[in-house]
């Protein structure tokens, strides 16, 4: 899968969409130290162990890189940035009996806007999946002759 842009300086506003998903009983948060066990557990089960190691890493980062998706006081989905790469968006992923909520959408916002807070200007989503997601949410554009990219030779069990 090929890697997106998104311009940083032109992201939709953050508020109205946790407004929304907040409506639908969804809290969108920074994940804790605390918490990595339970988050990086439930990535392993829901998206397996790549994931989960691109998550962990997110952990090992001050402040931790990740935000969660949280519906009555269960994970529903998380979003990773700064975790491959620096300046690399992902991975993120929403349980899917959730999905259509909007949780994939406020996640995916407030991670940008996190790292607009870090000063960069773009951010590469690292082998994006649902492409027109991307586009529509967030105006992101194909790299082309990106895939593999950062994860050519990535080795698997």
């Amino acid at each position: 899968m090929s890697d997106m842009l998104v311009k940083l300086y032109e992201l939709p506003e953050l508020e109205p969409v946790l407004k929304q998903v907040s409506e639908a009983g969804i809290e969108i948060r920074r994940a804790l130290a605390p918490e990595k066990h339970v988050v990086i557990d439930w990535v392993r089960e829901q998206f397996g162990p790549g994931w989960a190691s691109e998550c962990e890493v997110a952990f090992a980062n001050q402040p931790v890189s990740c935000y969660l998706a949280i519906k009555d006081g269960r994970l529903a989905g998380f979003a990773c940035y700064e975790a491959t790469c620096r300046n690399f968006f992902g991975p993120t992923g929403v349980d899917a009996s959730l999905r259509g909520l909007g949780a994939g959408k406020a996640l995916l916002l407030a991670s940008l806007h996190a790292m607009r807070g870090l000063g960069y200007g773009y951010a590469v989503i690292g082998s994006a999946g649902p492409k027109e997601f991307y586009s529509k949410h967030v105006g992101a554009a194909v790299i082309p002759d990106s895939s593999p990219g950062v994860y050519r030779g990535l080795l698997k069990q």
